[in-house]
């Protein structure tokens, strides 16, 4: 179950989690700041309510406590001739 992948897009495992908590003694928002989780390609619009349910059993925080845990979807597609092609 500690190998269980919480976030897919910069591969942190619920180990990776526990174990920054633990040595760091840090809030919710520092976790996600050490471990990176929730900031990859997705923005965490997949592995935000399950992030969030981890921080709080982890740190005992709720996620509106502090400073929420932005979600901020991924940059738009732009095609190649908005770019300046042909």
């Amino acid at each position: 179950m500690e190998k269980l992948i919480v976030c897919r897009c910069e591969e942190i495992a619920l180990e990776d989690i526990k174990k920054t908590a633990q040595k760091y003694d840090c809030s919710a928002r520092e976790i996600k700041l050490r471990t990176r989780a929730g900031m990859g390609y997705c923005g965490g619009r997949t592995c935000r309510p399950v992030l969030d349910k981890v921080l709080e059993q982890v740190t005992g925080e709720k996620p509106d406590d502090m400073i929420p845990l932005k979600v901020q979807p991924p940059v738009r597609p732009v095609s190649l001739s908005t770019l300046g092609g042909k």
